[in-house]
Parts: C-alpha cells; sequence; structure tokens
C-alpha cells in the first residue's frame, strides 16, 4: 500500500502543478490581450491627433480623443501602466545600423 500512497502524492502534486501552470498562462493570455487593446486604442489616438494637428480632423475627433483617453485610462487602472514604447514592434523592428552583420557577412 506504501507504493499506492506515494504514487497518489506524486499524481497529486503533479496536478497541483499543472493546475498553477494553467493559471499562469490564463494570466499570460489576459495580459497579452490587454496589450494588444492599448497598443489599438494608442494607435487610433495617435491617429486622430494626427488628424487634428493637420486640419483633416471631422466634427467627431475631439470627441474621439476624449473616448479614447477615457479607455485608456481605464484600461490603464485594469492592467497597470501602459508601456508605449514597442507599440511598432508588431509591424516589424527597426534594425539598427551598428549592429553586427548576420553570419556569413551579408547585409541588407
Amino acid at each position: 500500500m506504501a507504493l499506492m500512497d506515494k504514487m497518489k502524492a506524486q499524481a497529486a502534486q503533479l496536478a497541483q502543478k499543472a493546475q498553477e501552470a494553467g493559471k499562469a498562462g490564463q494570466s499570460k493570455i489576459v495580459d497579452v490581450q490587454a496589450k494588444r487593446r492599448a497598443d489599438g486604442l494608442l494607435r487610433e489616438l495617435g491617429a486622430a491627433v494626427y488628424a487634428q494637428r493637420t486640419g483633416s480632423a471631422t466634427g467627431d475627433t475631439a470627441g474621439d480623443i476624449d473616448r479614447l483617453v477615457s479607455e485608456l485610462s481605464k484600461l490603464e487602472s485594469e492592467n497597470g501602466p501602459l508601456d508605449a514604447s514597442d507599440t511598432g514592434s508588431s509591424a516589424g523592428e527597426a534594425t539598427n545600423e551598428n549592429e553586427n552583420p548576420p553570419e556569413g557577412g551579408f547585409t541588407l
């Protein structure tokens, strides 16, 4: 019976670890979704401000800016500070000219 008790204890430990991993994964998904939402809102806000500054704004632009700022503030209060420093990374990262060339000496 001691063997059976050890197996049950190990199964319980594995179940606990799997549950913790599941919770961590779910938390990561929520974080990624919040970041994507913030990135989209920041992009819309930038477009609205750009339209306003270049004179191509519509009558709704000021209201849109207020709405977007409000949504961003709510998102920030729910998920912590926004990190807008890397919002352009999904479109392709800019390469630094001082970086070493890829293996083989090729440069683009």
